[in-house]
């Protein structure tokens, strides 16, 4: 435990000028008197380690000091390894680097651990996109990630419903959900979500030609407070509760219950459930009347169908309508 500690406190130096003692003693999760103890271990065993004194003092190494990776354990190199995801790397243009950085840890690791990768692969594939779904790459997608590496403002342009707009944005993220390219960028001061393959065009952001990003963009400071995942996180939850936007009640059989969530959105369906268990919870037969939130009654009445008698639509009255003429168009087909 001990060991792992020190390697990262070396690799934690190697990568910024200098850390404080309460720097690292938040990365590390011990006491600022463990840091001071380790570095003193380190030191005696002839690691560069140099403290700075004084109210901006800190630690750094000296020297130019670098550490080998070495002390990469079999599971940490196994891990490494299956970081990578192949099909989103091809598809910003990253394969090539990707597969370069692959051989350069391979080549430092110890000869026993440089079947980590061959055996990674063979264990582990992630497939990102959706079951009956052709993925397509955005054409544009390899240029706005490089502006998205390099922190350059692009000009883009892009449809928004049937109408093509322009705007300077500063490309801060690159999303891949469900198979499809999300970019979050900052524009006007607020920062907005993109689908990529609704870009039409994208030029560095110094000039006021469209086109490729072959041409270099004028760089922006990008704001260091800004966390990628919690950001969508929190856009996707918005997404999600702003088109559920009309309410549908029905009777669920305790089957039906259990099948909700599988069926329609699930966090509407979990608090619905929760509601209705909190209001006052099953009758007598045991069914759980709730009242969920959905996109629209096509939706509910596509994605509903799927609990079959588990499930009784009470309201509204046409959506209702439409399930009885369902079900008796249902029976219909069996009892001829």
């Amino acid at each position: 435990m001990r060991a792992a500690r020190l390697i990262k406190l070396v690799l934690l130096l190697q990568t910024r000028p200098s850390m404080t003692g309460a720097e690292l003693a938040r990365e590390l999760e011990v006491s600022e008197r463990t840091v001071a103890r380790d570095v003193l271990s380190l030191s005696e065993a002839g690691v560069p380690v140099y403290a700075d004194r004084g109210r901006a003092g800190g630690y750094r190494l000296i020297g130019g000091y670098r550490t080998r990776l070495t002390g990469l354990g079999r599971s940490e190199a196994e891990a490494l390894f299956l970081s990578g995801v192949p099909s989103a790397l091809r598809e910003m243009g990253l394969a090539d680097a990707a597969s370069a950085a692959r051989l350069k840890v391979s080549a430092a690791l110890l000869p026993e651990l440089r079947d980590a990768a061959t055996g990674v692969a063979q264990r582990f594939h992630l497939d990102a996109p959706a079951w009956y779904q052709e993925p397509e790459t955005p054409a544009l997608l390899p240029g706005i990630a490089d502006a998205v590496w390099d922190d350059r403002r692009i000009t883009a342009r892009y449809l928004r419903k049937d109408t093509e707009v322009e705007r300077e944005l500063e490309p801060y993220g690159l999303v891949l959900k469900a198979g499809v390219w999300y970019l979050a960028a900052r524009t006007e001061g607020d920062y907005r979500v993109y689908r990529v393959d609704r870009f039409t065009a994208v030029a560095p952001g110094d000039t006021g030609d469209t086109g490729d990003t072959g041409d270099t963009g004028e760089r922006f400071t990008r704001d260091t407070s800004f966390d990628l995942p919690a950001f969508w996180a929190e856009r996707a939850a918005q997404f999600a509760r702003s088109i559920l936007r009309e309410q549908v009640t029905l009777r669920l059989s305790p089957a039906g219950v259990r099948q909700l969530p599988y069926v329609t959105e699930r966090a509407a369906a979990r608090e619905a459930i929760a509601q209705a268990q909190a209001a006052g919870g099953p009758d007598e037969q045991g069914r759980l009347t709730v009242t969920l939130a959905v996109e629209s009654a096509d939706v509910a009445y596509a994605q509903l169908l799927a609990l079959g008698p588990e499930g009784e639509i009470l309201a509204p009255p046409e959506l209702r309508a439409r399930f009885t003429s369902a079900a008796h168009r249902t029976a219909a087909l069996y009892y001829r």
